[in-house]
């Protein structure tokens, strides 16, 4: 057999990452199954459209049901090939899809492999997903001409030279059904901020709107346009709307009023009957959603308070000290009482998007120039099927190999990664050491990749992959805090990170993501990664430190007293020459103090008094706010041993809400609708849930799926938060116990039993006996060692 790797050359491995054709500065491809592909580029700040022609393609296992078309089938190099109906060419290598077969269009291509293949299997097949992912790849058109081609987005130009347009809807209420737009704030390029809005709430004033909308865009015509929460509220609103009103939405490049549909992991359900997700799609923009840059973010930080536009952004310094803050269902009373206020909200809102995206956008900037892909779909996507894949298909096509099928038969399962809880409570003087990327840096180290990846592909990208990162990381660091430069550095490294881990996971996924699995070589790198594991806590427990806990990636432990910073940095450095070739430990951080919960959950003070929480033991979006608050204040007190004000937290708390001084929104959870009013209605009998039955309460007996609504229990049951208005008619006793249940339980493991009994006793019913809470101290347990897999 061909020895594959002596025939891959270093500039064939770039081109596998970067691709090859060096056509700069391509900002959006629109591509359909004609065959027609246009292309915007920025070429000295000018925009320029190209129509290009490519052939759509497939990948095939078998060339047989093609025989039908007799001479309009032919090889690409074969004499008088130019008259053919389809093309083929024969890959090398072992892999089971090895028949490349093309048209001058999708259709003509699809009809001929369904009729063969309906001949066949003797049943009559309509789509090609029918032939199954053992048989065929069929990539999105886009996808082909990119692959193909060779090209990829952004070649020779910065962030900064995308032409970047944000806006944003201000409604009466969350369901375009029902509610109207009435205000759109809209920031040029330039920075210029447009509000628009309605003169008359009404039918003719929404449309007049609308239009309005779609007229700035046109005259801006911007390459991307951005918003938080674009795909889940902003465009579905505005096409519900333009629907309803006959309004057609002129928003495209190509001429072609409307959106487009695609298929994405996170999106809007098209309605309650369909399965699938879906994004809105407008050809020849790019539209960017920030609210994935802040996710993927938060995968490497695990900093961010929120999710929320406006926390993340006073979270990352972006906000104004004067930012104008309204409570979203309060926005339309706000706007018929004080618009100028609204006006306010809105422009500070699309001034927050234009930053946030700026600050966070790098990592899925960064991807696009690698996975050949559309720029939106890079920036949504998962990392193991939206970059890795791409980047895989293209680099076996490059190399003229044949790919191999997925693999469904082999579902074993793994073995899984080592996590450890060695102490629960508060320890001071808290150092963690970060293992830069364990599995793939074994992976890298022993050359563990998938044995049906006779390319050597998927290690080949790591290699680099893992450069990259590292690379971005170390400029992060010495990037001043706080700056652009340092938010686009780390979340550049975080996409890295993303993606090299995602290849890990590639060995041993199932299901849709089995071409290259290998569970023999992923229980190779697990098994591996836990003997790292175990050497760096071993060693470092040698050395006199108290451990925390420990995982994949990194060990959390507290140092001696007496030492100084120096030290710290010393013993990691020390452990980290012990190690196997590739596998770093860093240095990455030190701690006033750490509230070990549970395993991943934790808290962490900076010696600059900031809190850093992580885990859903301490953030969830289904929490109540006046939780969270509690549970902020108490932490920060425990944490520097000040248990009065824990105690003096709790009472605080308790008595806000028998004076029902706490706003009704503040009691409320934020839920997700995951079923329809049909399906609640035809399960409610068996089981009642608070989130439908609150909105059965509210006379809602219609909603959306994936519709959220904020929900809290009174006397009656559980209701919705109203729009307007702070009734205040909540289940006191309910909440106080929710308190001490849900938050007040994070501290249990920090305290001595008797003095959390004393600390949370109820303030109306005190104990005979008077607690000194200035005497009383956190404390730290050892563990029988805890791991979760």
């Amino acid at each position: 057999m061909r020895d594959w790797n002596l025939h891959v050359t270093s500039a064939l491995k770039d081109e596998w990452l970067w691709g090859w054709d060096p056509t700069p500065g391509i900002v959006s491809v629109w591509a359909e199954g004609s065959g027609r592909a246009t292309v915007w580029r920025r070429v000295g700040g000018m925009l320029v459209k190209e129509q290009e022609r490519f052939r759509p393609w497939l990948l095939l296992d078998r060339l047989d049901d093609l025989a039908h078309l007799g001479d309009r089938l032919q090889h690409e190099g074969a004499v008088g090939a130019q008259g053919a109906a389809v093309w083929y060419r024969e890959l090398d290598g072992v892999g089971e899809l090895r028949h490349l077969v093309s048209a001058h269009d999708a259709p003509t291509l699809k009809s001929a492999v369904l009729r063969g293949a309906s001949e066949r299997l003797g049943r009559s097949l309509t789509t090609l997903r029918e032939l199954g992912q053992e048989s065929i790849l069929a990539l999105p058109p886009d996808e082909q001409y990119l692959v193909s081609s060779g090209r990829n987005y952004f070649r020779g130009l910065a962030f900064d030279d995308l032409r970047r347009l944000q806006f944003d809807l201000e409604t009466q209420g969350l369901r375009p059904a029902v509610h109207r737009m009435f205000m759109v704030s809209v920031r040029e390029p330039s920075g210029v901020v447009h509000v628009l809005e309605v003169k008359e709430v009404s039918d003719a004033g929404e449309a007049a709107l609308i239009r309005a909308l779609c007229g700035v865009i046109r005259e801006v015509d911007p390459d991307v346009i951005e918003n938080h929460n674009l795909h889940g509220f902003d465009l579905p609103f505005l096409n519900r709307r333009a629907q309803h009103l006959r309004v057609p939405l002129d928003l495209a490049r190509t001429g072609t009023p409307g959106f487009r549909q695609r298929a994405a992991s996170r999106g809007m359900l098209p309605d309650e009957q369909e399965p699938n997700r879906i994004r809105l799609v407008i050809p020849g923009r790019e539209c960017i959603d920030t609210l994935d840059a802040v996710w993927r973010y938060d995968f490497a930080t695990r900093e961010l308070p929120g999710h929320g536009l406006k926390a993340v952004a006073k979270h990352l310094g972006i906000a104004a000290a004067d930012r104008e803050m309204i409570r979203g269902d309060l926005v339309y009373s706000t706007f018929l009482a004080d618009p100028e206020r609204v006006r306010r909200y809105a422009s500070a809102d699309v001034d927050e998007v234009a930053g946030l995206a700026r600050l966070l956008g790098g990592a899925a900037f960064a991807l696009a120039r690698m996975a050949p892909r559309r720029y939106e779909r890079v920036a949504d996507a998962g990392a193991a099927t939206g970059i890795i894949d791409p980047l895989i298909v293209r680099a076996y096509l490059h190399a003229n190999a044949a790919l191999p099928a997925h693999n469904a038969s082999r579902q074993d399962p793994h073995s899984g990664a080592a996590l450890y809880l060695f102490a629960a409570g508060v320890a001071e003087r808290v150092v963690k050491a970060d293992v830069a990327s364990l599995y793939p840096s074994l992976m890298r180290s022993f050359r563990i990749g998938p044995r049906r990846d006779y390319l050597g592909a998927l290690l080949a990208m790591v290699d680099r992959l893992v450069e990259l990162r590292l690379d971005a990381k170390a400029s992060a660091r010495v990037a001043p805090p706080g700056s652009a430069a340092r938010y686009i550095h780390e979340g550049t490294s975080a996409a890295m990170k993303l993606v090299v881990n995602s290849a890990y996971g590639y060995l041993a996924a199932g299901g849709a993501l089995t071409r290259f699995a290998d569970v023999d070589a992923a229980n190779e790198v697990t098994r591996r990664g836990r003997e790292t594991l175990s050497l760096i806590c071993r060693e470092l427990a040698a050395r006199g430190v108290t451990l925390l806990e420990a995982d994949t990636d990194g060990v959390y432990f507290s140092v001696p007293t007496e030492w100084s910073e120096a030290q710290e940095r010393r013993v990691v450095a020390d452990v980290a020459a012990l190690l196997p070739p590739l596998v770093q430990l860093e240095f990455e951080g030190r701690y006033r103090a750490m509230l070990s919960h549970e395993p991943k959950n934790y808290a962490l003070l900076h010696y600059n008094g900031t809190l850093l929480l992580k885990g859903v033991a301490f953030r969830s979006s289904r929490a109540e706010p006046f939780g969270l608050a509690f549970l902020r204040r108490a932490i920060s007190a425990l944490l520097v041993n000040d248990l009065p004000e824990v105690r003096k937290a709790w009472t605080e708390t308790v008595d806000a809400l028998r004076r029902r001084e706490v706003p009704t929104h503040d009691v409320s959870s934020r839920v997700r609708l995951t079923k329809s009013a049909e399906r609640y209605a035809a399960l409610r009998e068996q089981r009642r849930e608070a989130m439908y039955e609150a909105m059965l309460a509210a006379g809602r007996d219609d909603w959306r799926v994936g519709e959220r609504v904020r929900v809290y229990r009174t006397r009656k049951g559980w209701t919705l938060v109203p729009e307007d208005g702070d009734p205040r008619d909540y289940e006191v006793e309910h909440y106080v116990r929710a308190l001490r249940v849900n938050y007040a339980s994070r501290l249990i493991r920090a305290l001595d039993p008797d003095d959390f009994v004393a600390i949370f006793e109820d303030p109306e019913q005190p104990s005979l006996f008077m607690s000194d809470f200035g005497s009383m101290r956190p404390t730290l347990t050892l563990l029988a060692l805890e791991s979760a897999q």
